[in-house]
This record gives structure tokens, C-alpha cells and sequence, in this order.
């Protein structure tokens, strides 16, 4: 007599074994009607999961993360057996969820078109209408084996092979398809009704460049059609913000084969770059940082104190010089350790902040490069404190309020706090990971701030807060980040002298608030669509005379906006000022000032704002004063 216990407190007693999709009905024929998988103890099972003992369930439906997952999850199978229906000789690989859908990996004699893509997704709707029951079955891992080589699903076969002996082998089976799967899949097909087909690209098997090339199908699916319609619109606005695009357009920065991973920054796009970094170095000296500058290449013993050589070396570019090996710094903690090391400390000196614009570079892979987004060689806002353990959370409670304020001031208002807790490949004892993540809860809970944990995905030496910003579409960027690190100041013998006399070792937190420049200005390049605010524009305004005639009197209006320290230029040319208007427009300059005759006459200038908003005439002292305080007040 199973008892179960919901979600709500409430407990049920049942008379015989059910099933998930049995509780459900008895719930209520809504939630039955609902029901895509169950949560039994915590663990995500199918509504045919038999339950023949007391457990807590709760049953997911569309409305659910996790339902949503399961519907993702279940597209992917959708889309392998719609591909095996059109193209039988194509084999299955590999299907996961991913943010926002799905993709499936397949091997197939040539590439899949357009066409191919339209004709997959309407048998994978026909093949949904048709509301085939997705069962699980379990076999043996040999027999499972012997299965798929036999229907020529080689891949598939290879992959079960790897699985120990004695593990049951789970499969899935809807209409004619059967398919290798952990689960929970959703009840039938019919349910899968929103989905999308997006693209076709290439793939590795098992993500190794030295095995064959496979083609991946990426879809996204839904549990609403107006939940995938604002995600396409979405991509429709990312499209139209590229960072790429607007790079090229607005001749800020350019990339190039002959340096993969590496940016060519042009004279506007490096105003963008030092207004930011001015800016940051303004934070670092109101927060008590002292700057430093550490070397790019260090030796590789360095590296293998510090643990990046047993953790991180795939990552890094090395040489060597004279029997000697070194490494490009992919971090530069290390780095500042060594300025650390260099006199004797006292616990005077601390709480010690360092900050340095450090120039690193990580070996990423070629294929995972993204115009700036994703580099090999970039600049952090990168700084260290070493303080003592009693110091921690008073120096990440203050670290939090500067990070909100710093992306209030960039215009991201929106912000979500993540915990990074440790991974599987660390450095540091158990106990030493405990109090440093205990740390970072005391320190967020004393900020009032809410955040949500991430197992597994902190940095191999230590735990680490995330911020996540939400850009003006609605996508989520993580850009700052503050770590607790016990490790890495012994591991390189960082010491100061306490009040006992006795050496101690520093605890180290690694914090930056905007993380790589150059990522962060890809983000916002597109979270404005180039349209930078005022304070950092590359050029603030534009003087344009309508004709030879008040040529110098837009120069001397040029020169007294320079003069109140605003970047401004000229268009004197002999063009129809319609054209000049437009060509600033596209290039989008956020003020456009015309002087004609009349305004010469008059000492006055006609302004208009970006997006086509006409000011009107007023004095240039006036223009002046409005410049100024919008660039003041960061707008």
C-alpha cells in the first residue's frame, strides 16, 4: 500500500502499485491530461514509472523546467526518426538538449539542404499527429548491441558497447523508431506540437577532431507557440545587433585569418575601449586598488606550482628558450602573487587589493571562437585581494554593491547571482572547499542578495560567485565574478606575519566586474545596436555646414565642443545635407548639429538627437551644457 507524499504536504494511500500517470488521473483529469514525467524521490522518471512503495512524487507537466527539458529531449528522437524515415541510410548518433532546443548528430553521404531541413520538419509534425505512445523497454547490453549493428546504426552500437556489462541499457521506442536513451521522454508524440528546425552544421563524432565529420541538425521546441515566437524574434533582433556586423559598420574593430582569435582595434573602437577602462580604473582607486603590471611569459615551474600545468596546460599557448619552458599567461593571479611575495607582509597591510588590466590568452578551440565574444587573446579588469579569513565576507559584501553599481552605470539593471561550487578536477581539500563556499553564502546572504547554485562548475582551485546580466533582448550574459582561493597563495608560499608573530597564508579572492573588455564590448555593442550612449561614443556629435558659406562658423562651433571636452567632428563637404544627415544616421552618432545661414546669423545651431529626434536651434553653450550632463550622468 504505496503512500504518496506531494509536493503540498499532503499524503495519498494507495491499495496496490501505480503508476506516475495513475496518481496523476487520481489527482485530477487536468493534471492527467498534463502529466509529462514524474519527480520520484527527487529522481525524474516516465508516467509509466511503477511506484510500489512510499515516496515523494511530483508531477511534471509543461509548466515545469524540467517539463520543458523532457519536451526538448523528446523532440530530439522526434527529429532522428523523422530523419531515418526521409533518409533510412542516414545513421543516428548522439541527441542532447540544449539552451532553448535540441540537436541530433547524424552521418550521411552528402549534406543535408534547406529542402531537407523543410521536409524533416513537416514529417517530424506528421509523425507527432500521428501521437505514437513512447515506451521504455530495458535490454541486455550485448543483445542491445547486436540489435543496432544489425539495422546498420554502427555508431549507436559503439556507443552501447562502451557501457559496462550488467548495466541495463534503456530504450525508447515510438512507431517504428527505436532509439538508446536515459529518459524521461514525454508519454506520446502528440505532445511535441511546437518546435522549430533552425540550421544545419558540422560536428565530430564524440566533439574529436580526429574522428569523422558528422552533420547536426539544431531545432528549437516549446511548451507555447507565443513562448517560441518572442525566442524567434529574439534571434531576429541578435541578427540585426551582431557585433560582427556593427563592428565592420561603425569601423570600430575587425578580425582576420592571420590572427585567429584576435582583434584589430580601429581609432573609434578604441575610444569605446578607454572610456571603459578609464572608467574601470576610476572604481579600482575609489575601492582602495593598487594597479600593477605582471609579464606575459612565465616559466613553466611557475605554472606547475600555481596547478594551471596539471589543470589547465590544454588550455595555454607555451614555448620554450634556452632548455627552458614557458608559458603565455591564460590568468594572472600568479602573477600577482609574486608582487605579493616580493616584501615581508604584515596583517597590517591587510586586507591588499591588486588590479591590473592583464593581457592573457587561452589556446580555444578554432570552433569555438565568436567575433570578440569569444577570443584567444583579451584583457580582464582583473584584481586580487588577499585578506585574512575574518576579512572575507566584508570584502565580497562590498565587492557585490560595486558590481551592481558598475552595471547600473554601463545601463544593465537586471542581475542574476549564481554560485559555482566545486569541481570533480580540483585542487585543495575537502574542508578547505566547505569554508570557502560557506563564505561565499555568509557574504550573499549578508548583501541580501538571493542566488541560485551551480555544482560542479567552479574553477579547479576555488568556489566563485557569478553575476549574470540580462541585455535589451532578454538574453543572459555572465560577466562578473569573485572566487575564494585557499589554495593557490600556499601553493606559491604567499605569507604574512599575523598579530602573533607567526606566519600565516593569506586567503586570495580573484574578482572581476566586467571580466574579458573585449567580451563585454560585443555585449554592448548589442544590447544598445551600436547605438553606444553618449559617454561612450566614439564621436559625440557631428558639426555639419549646408554649404561653403558656413564652413568656418561650424569650425569654431566644433572647436567650442572639443573645448568642453567632447569628442566631435566635421562633414564640410559638398554633399546636400540630406545625405550628410543620412550617412551620420546610419553611422549612429547621438547628435547631429546643422548650421545653415540663419543659424549662422543668429549664433545659433539646429540639433537632432538619434533617432531622428529634431531639438530644435539653441546657442552652442547651451547644446554644451545638455552634452555635458548627459555624458556626466552616464544615460
Amino acid at each position: 500500500m504505496p503512500v504518496i507524499t506531494l509536493p503540498d504536504g499532503s499524503r495519498r494511500e494507495y491499495p496496490n502499485p501505480l503508476t506516475v500517470a495513475e496518481v496523476a488521473s487520481s489527482i485530477g483529469t487536468g493534471l492527467a491530461k498534463a502529466a509529462l514525467a514524474g519527480r520520484v524521490d527527487g529522481r525524474l522518471v516516465d508516467t509509466s514509472f511503477r511506484i510500489d512503495h512510499d515516496v515523494a512524487l511530483a508531477i511534471v507537466t509543461d509548466k515545469d523546467v524540467d517539463g520543458l527539458e523532457i519536451i526538448r529531449h523528446s523532440m530530439a528522437h522526434l527529429l532522428a526518426y523523422a530523419v531515418k524515415e526521409l533518409f533510412p541510410e542516414a545513421q543516428v548518433t548522439i541527441g542532447p538538449v540544449i539552451d532553448n532546443g535540441f540537436y541530433y548528430d547524424f552521418a550521411y553521404k552528402r549534406p543535408f539542404t534547406p529542402e531537407d531541413l523543410q521536409d524533416i520538419e513537416t514529417r517530424m509534425a506528421e509523425l507527432a499527429k500521428q501521437d505514437f505512445p513512447v515506451t521504455r523497454e530495458e535490454w541486455e547490453r550485448d543483445a542491445a548491441v547486436d540489435f543496432f549493428k544489425s539495422i546498420g546504426e554502427h555508431y549507436k552500437a559503439e556507443l552501447i558497447a562502451a557501457i559496462p556489462a550488467g548495466e541495463p541499457i534503456g530504450l525508447y521506442r515510438e512507431g517504428a523508431f527505436i532509439d538508446l536513451c536515459r529518459g524521461p521522454h514525454v508519454p506520446s508524440t502528440g505532445r511535441l506540437k511546437v518546435f522549430k528546425l533552425m540550421k544545419v552544421a558540422g560536428a565530430y563524432w564524440r566533439g574529436d577532431a580526429r574522428n569523422e565529420q558528422l552533420q547536426r541538425i539544431y531545432g528549437t521546441a516549446w511548451a507555447k507557440k507565443e513562448d517560441q515566437d518572442a525566442y524567434l524574434h529574439m534571434l531576429e533582433e541578435a541578427e540585426k545587433r551582431d557585433h560582427r556586423k556593427l563592428g565592420r559598420q561603425l569601423d570600430l574593430f575587425h578580425l582576420q585569418d592571420e590572427a585567429p582569435g584576435l582583434v584589430f582595434w580601429h581609432p573609434h573602437g578604441w575610444i569605446v575601449w578607454q572610456e571603459i577602462e578609464q572608467y574601470m580604473r576610476a572604481i579600482y582607486r575609489e575601492s582602495g586598488y593598487q594597479e600593477v603590471r605582471c609579464p606575459q611569459i612565465l616559466d613553466s615551474s611557475l605554472w606547475e606550482k600555481s596547478g594551471h600545468w596539471g589543470h589547465y596546460k590544454e588550455n595555454m599557448f607555451v614555448t620554450a628558450s634556452e632548455n627552458r619552458d614557458y608559458a603565455v599567461k591564460p590568468m594572472n593571479c600568479p602573477g600577482h602573487i609574486q608582487v605579493f611575495n616580493a616584501g615581508l607582509r604584515s596583517y597590517k597591510e591587510l586586507p591588499l587589493r591588486y588590479g591590473e588590466f592583464g593581457s592573457c590568452h587561452r589556446n580555444e578551440p578554432s570552433g569555438a571562437l565568436h567575433g570578440i565574444m569569444r577570443v584567444r587573446g583579451f584583457t580582464q579588469d582583473d584584481g586580487h585581494i588577499f585578506c585574512t579569513e575574518d576579512q572575507i565576507e566584508a570584502e565580497i559584501t562590498a565587492f557585490n554593491a560595486q558590481v551592481r553599481r558598475v552595471y547600473a552605470d554601463f545601463g544593465f539593471h537586471e542581475v542574476a547571482v549564481k554560485l559555482a561550487l566545486r569541481p570533480e578536477n580540483r585542487v585543495g581539500s575537502d574542508a578547505l572547499w566547505d569554508q570557502s563556499e560557506n563564505a561565499l553564502r555568509s557574504a550573499l546572504r549578508a548583501s541580501g542578495l538571493e542566488w541560485e547554485e551551480l555544482p560542479g562548475e567552479g574553477a579547479f582551485y576555488g568556489p566563485k560567485i557569478e553575476f549574470h546580466i540580462k541585455d535589451a533582448i532578454g538574453r543572459s550574459w555572465q560577466c562578473g565574478t569573485v572566487q575564494v582561493d585557499p589554495s593557490m597563495p600556499a601553493r606559491l608560499g604567499a605569507e604574512y606575519v599575523g598579530e602573533d608573530n607567526a606566519r600565516h597564508t593569506p586567503v586570495m579572492l580573484h574578482r572581476a566586474i566586467l571580466g574579458s573588455l573585449e567580451r563585454f564590448i560585443g555585449i554592448l555593442i548589442e544590447n544598445h545596436a551600436g547605438a553606444l550612449p553618449l559617454w561612450l561614443s566614439p564621436v559625440q556629435a557631428v558639426v555639419m555646414s549646408i554649404s561653403e558659406g558656413q564652413a568656418e562658423y561650424a569650425r569654431s562651433v566644433a572647436e567650442k565642443l572639443r573645448a568642453g571636452g567632447l569628442r566631435i567632428e566635421t562633414d564640410l563637404r559638398a554633399e546636400k545635407i540630406n545625405y550628410k544627415i543620412r550617412e551620420h544616421s546610419l553611422l549612429k552618432r547621438p547628435y547631429l548639429v546643422v548650421v545653415g545661414d540663419k543659424e549662422k546669423a543668429a549664433g545659433l545651431v539646429a540639433v537632432r538627437a538619434r533617432g531622428n529626434q529634431d531639438l530644435g536651434q539653441m546657442s552652442p553653450e547651451v547644446f554644451l551644457e545638455r552634452l555635458l550632463q548627459e555624458k556626466g550622468s552616464r544615460a
